[in-house]
């Protein structure tokens, strides 16, 4: 229900927010109007890393806590990203500024914490965990300002202002440990226009925080729970020692400001990317590329193959021109079924559940219905959408395996069911264990994983059964000859025509189309970034799907020119060539981009990518089958077989 509420809000927000937005997204919450005084509730999400990949809950360390904790209701998305919102003892009003406030209950009374929680504490900062916070949805942010490489006279003047997500829980300078222990929260807010006799309404538009380390000697604390900053340049900052007891206290300001961002942009902070231009550069790139294949392919269609179906055509001097070109002496065996059928339908009935499951999130994220400010959208409707599409990979998996002539339909509809998702089901449990293991937010709760077993089996299995069944009772794809009852010999192939070999030329140009996309999802993905260019991402698609239909036509038909008959699993093998490069450029990103030194973050990493490289494979080698399948049908019905 939560998940059908949050759908109908999303549509009548985007109708709202549309006629007043400038920006591209549509946010996916009504705006909160605060009056003079108001508290803004400041909450918490999660620690993270990108050195560790593990995810932890924020009481999972010693933070000051409330009177009650209580965790927000979260749906399938922030339970599979390790989001655990809670609130915080942070007490924060509207346009109330607070010089400086002892955060835990006990006024000026130090916190003790224990050896047990100072190596903790120590351990986080080693592994460089960022706090996440959110004042009304809004993420914190930590301002970094640099100067950018211009002339001299203009560096003074100018600087460049980027934001990383979260604040630091700390930082270490030899191998001393130093906390982040108090925290200058500034909030910005839009003035709403009220009429005339009405209280002045705000709106929160941006969460910005400065950390400090304060020694406790430093911080002086009264009976009111108020304290006074030192002066900046004589402060020690907070040592936290990890094997004896330490004394701190948890402090914070607050300070508000108005701003000229109205409440409709008040993500473009977190979403601005620096280069914009290199997006443009890669889709430039990209449709260079699809043009130069385009250009190959129209050359070999149009002059050789025009060319082999007219001497085909011809009848006389028949036998010279059987000895020149040697597709059409395949034609007796081209649509000769390959081995195991069900299992090729069945893999690519997933390869198009998923090709319509990516199509629709991009286009409605595109189109601004996932905003980040919904967090967990994205993941949330991945997951429906793939369980629902699951009636169409049964029609086309059962159609193809009826073609292949295929008997036991239900067996068949079983193995589309679950052989792919099982496959991704089995690596998540595993990596779930080492989660779990690890204590972290990250791993799924057994509730959820239950919940996802009853979709998988309550949903998706039904509708791949129904989409079976249709698709098998339907007439089978109708292929243009006849199959010979003796197979023909293959004669020996030349090197260039290996599997290995074909994969690396296939796979080169649809990565190339794609990777400088591939490396902003990566980051994404592995350093907490916000992903948003998703009209980008639509385009880059399209050029993937031509790609790799081009490419696979230009494969299988040299295939047949070499007389080889045996495409069916060649073609889907080498279609998803990228998936082989994505694997590669993984690595390097792994190598040259992350810090990860431990077991666990790097078997996550290498788990996770093992399902990206082979729900890749699929994506790519269904698109390239089903388009070389087509051509194959084509050029066999052109030319006049006796």
């Amino acid at each position: 229900f939560s998940f059908l509420q949050e759908r109908l809000r999303y549509v009548l927000v985007s109708l709202l927010v549309l006629r007043g937005a400038d920006s591209f997204y549509v946010p996916g919450v009504a705006p909160i109007n605060f009056h003079h005084n108001d508290p803004v509730e400041i909450k918490a999400v999660k620690l993270t890393s990108s050195r560790t990949q593990l995810p932890y809950e924020y009481y999972s360390l010693p933070f000051c806590q409330p009177t009650k904790i209580t965790y927000k209701a979260e749906n399938l998305g922030e339970v599979l990203r390790g989001d655990r919102i809670v609130n915080t003892p942070f007490q924060v009003s509207m346009n109330v500024e607070k010089k400086c406030e002892v955060l835990c209950n006990l006024p000026n009374k130090a916190v003790t914490l224990t050896v047990e929680q100072s190596k903790l504490i120590a351990e986080r900062i080693r592994e460089d965990y960022y706090v996440h916070l959110i004042a009304d949805n809004l993420p914190v942010a930590t301002r970094l300002e640099f100067y950018s490489n211009r002339e001299e006279e203009e560096k003074k003047k100018e600087k460049d202002v980027q934001f990383e997500h979260g604040y630091r829980l700390g930082f270490m300078d030899g191998n001393k440990f130093y906390l982040h222990n108090h925290l200058s929260f500034i909030l910005y807010y839009h003035r709403e226009d009220v009429e005339e006799n009405q209280d002045p309404t705000y709106r929160v538009v941006r969460f910005e925080v400065i950390p400090q380390s304060i020694k406790l000697e430093d911080l002086k604390a009264d009976e009111k729970s108020m304290c006074t900053l030192p002066e900046a340049t004589g402060s020690a900052p907070q040592e936290i020692d990890p094997s004896k007891e330490n004394q701190l206290l948890f402090t914070y300001s607050v300070h508000w400001e108005e701003s000229d961002i109205k409440w409709a942009s008040r993500w473009d902070t977190y979403l601005t990317m620096s280069d914009v231009q290199i997006h443009w550069f890669s889709i430039i790139n990209s449709v260079v590329v699809v043009f130069f294949l385009s250009g190959i392919l129209s050359m070999i269609i149009i002059r050789t193959l025009r060319k082999d179906i007219a001497n085909y055509n011809k009848e006389d001097d028949i036998e010279d021109t059987m000895e020149e070109s040697g597709w059409k002496l395949v034609h007796g065996d081209v649509f000769r079924p390959p081995q195991y059928p069900m299992i090729l339908s069945s893999l690519l009935g997933s390869g198009i559940q998923l090709f319509c499951m990516i199509l629709i999130v991009i286009f409605v994220a595109m189109l601004g219905m996932l905003s980040p400010s919904s967090r967990g959208a994205l993941m949330t409707t991945a997951c429906f959408l793939f369980m629902f599409m699951g009636v169409f990979g049964g029609f086309f998996a059962g159609r193809l395996y009826r073609t292949l002539k295929g008997h036991r339909w239900k067996k068949g509809a079983f193995c589309t069911a679950t052989l792919y998702p099982g496959i991704v089901f089995g690596i998540c449990f595993v990596l779930n264990c080492f989660i779990w293991g690890k204590h972290s937010s990250g791993a799924v709760p057994f509730p959820t994983m239950v919940a996802l077993l009853c979709m998988w089996f309550g949903i998706s299995l039904p509708l791949v059964y129904l989409g079976y069944y249709f698709g098998f009772r339907k007439q089978p794809y109708d292929n243009p000859v006849r199959t010979n009852q003796i197979p023909r010999q293959i004669p020996e192939q030349r090197w260039y025509m290996n599997k290995f070999v074909g994969i690396l030329m296939a796979g080169i140009l649809p990565f190339g189309a794609m990777f400088i996309e591939l490396f902003f999802i990566f980051s994404a993905i592995w350093e907490n970034q916000f992903y948003y260019l998703f009209g980008f991402l639509f385009l880059v698609f399209i050029i993937l799907v031509v790609s790799c239909s081009q490419i696979s036509i230009v494969m299988v038909y040299f295939q047949l020119c070499a007389e080889d008959y045996r495409w069916w699993w060649r073609t889907f093998l080498v279609s998803g060539g990228s998936a082989f490069y994505v694997l590669i450029y993984a690595v390097f990103y792994f190598v040259n981009k992350l810090d990860i030194v431990e077991f666990i973050p790097s078997l996550l990493y290498f788990g996770y990518t093992a399902l990206m490289v082979l729900s890749f494979w699929l994506l790519t080698g269904t698109i390239g089958f089903y388009a070389a399948y087509m051509f194959v049908r084509k050029i066999y019905a052109a030319v006049k077989i006796d």
